[in-house]
């Protein structure tokens, strides 16, 4: 456990999450999202957060826990407990996730346009993502069904 006050445990969370910040991720989130529900309060700050904690890596929501660690809390503010950006997933319905898709397509744009990460990119740039299928199961589970692959995604 990284449990020192003084010492930061994630320090290149720093210039990742600043230039999220100068790209506007809050402000997307906020102006795209509008989640219901009990926890859907503040997605403008509880997405964020969940984008610290994957940077940090993060891959389940008790690992979110990784942004109360140390210091981590004189350097970030706005940090939500790891139940609590659970809650927030769990609030989110199907349209929820199409919100937060055009959210991210606009951040994308932002990011390219902050990073200057290549030359000529002004002109003509390919952004490859990654499109995982993964099974889910139950008729319950929100969003399940078949897509192109024809397999329950």
């Amino acid at each position: 456990m990284f449990d020192d006050p003084h010492l930061v445990s994630h320090a290149g969370l720093v210039p990742v999450m600043a230039l999220a910040e100068r790209a506007g991720l809050g402000g997307l989130v906020a102006e795209h999202v509008r989640p219901g529900g009990d926890c859907g309060a503040t997605p403008r700050l509880k997405v964020p957060c969940l984008v610290a904690g994957m940077a940090a890596g993060a891959d389940s929501i008790d690992d979110m826990g990784v942004l109360r660690h140390g210091a981590m809390r004189a350097v970030f503010g706005g940090i939500r407990a790891p139940s609590t950006l659970g809650s927030h997933l769990r609030a989110c319905n199907f349209g929820n996730v199409a919100q937060l898709e055009k959210a991210s397509r606009r951040l994308l744009i932002r990011l390219a346009r902050e990073a200057r990460l290549l030359r000529g990119a002004e002109c003509l740039a390919f952004a490859g993502v990654d499109s995982s299928q993964k099974r889910v199961f139950g008729y319950a589970k929100q969003g399940a069904r078949f897509g192109v692959a024809k397999i329950a995604s």
